[in-house]
């Protein structure tokens, strides 16, 4: 691991550095760097996921993530839209609260 404590470590490494470990080597190191998918079709599929099953706690992350791989923010707005139909106004009101701020976050 690198000398800077990755962003697994810094969130719960304290307290499972094992499940710390398995995130950035298994998720983030192996799954992640498959070459089935790009990483900015992943960040399209992980955010989807995480905004179908209402997992707001890691969305922030992943938008950002998202916005990293080179989903623009009108591209994560439109996936947020496409959602509302499929998982619910519930999910894709708060996806939207939770966008608005890592946009604003990320001056994008």
């Amino acid at each position: 691991m690198a000398d800077t404590p990755s962003t697994a470590h810094k969130a719960f490494g304290d307290i499972a550095p094992a499940l710390a470990d398995i995130t950035d080597n298994v998720l983030f190191g192996d799954v992640w760097q498959r070459p089935g998918l790009s990483p900015r079709d992943r960040s399209l599929i992980t955010v989807s996921s995480l905004i179908s099953l209402y997992r707001v706690n890691e969305l922030p992350f992943h938008l950002k993530k998202a916005l990293e791989n080179g989903v623009t923010r009108d591209e994560l707005i439109e996936v947020i839209t496409h959602l509302a139909f499929y998982s619910g106004w519930p999910t894709a009101s708060t996806a939207l609260s939770i966008a608005r701020r890592v946009f604003e976050e990320a001056a994008v």
